[in-house]
């Protein structure tokens, strides 16, 4: 499958995956690239199917927080936030992260 991973590094950034989600659901997966469960997260988003906003949490500390503050949802890291309508309506982090948890998340707030 080609890259899906759409890098974002700055709180506007997310702004506009937020406005997005307005239109569609957006995911949201917080990677730390010296971690190997994260590393094993990230193989399991590989198989996605879909676009997936990718936050380095080591290149955007400043973001990771902002993302926080404005979903609710408590930092972690690996961590899959999925928005719809401005609102995180699904998050897994750790071990819950399977491309296949994420895809019916997205299906059944869709």
């Amino acid at each position: 499958m080609e890259n899906h991973f759409v890098k974002v590094t700055e709180p506007r950034a997310f702004e506009a995956l937020n406005e997005e989600s307005r239109k569609r659901p957006v995911v949201i997966f917080k990677h730390s690239t010296s971690c190997p469960i994260s590393a094993a997260a990230y193989r399991e988003m590989s198989n996605f199917n879909g676009e997936v906003a990718l936050v380095e949490v080591q290149r955007a500390r400043e973001l990771s927080r902002y993302i926080e503050s404005k979903t609710g949802v408590k930092h972690e890291s690996p961590q899959i936030i999925v928005l719809r309508n401005g609102q995180a309506v699904w998050d897994g982090s750790h071990f819950q992260i399977k491309s296949s948890a994420v895809a019916e998340a997205v299906m059944s707030n869709a």
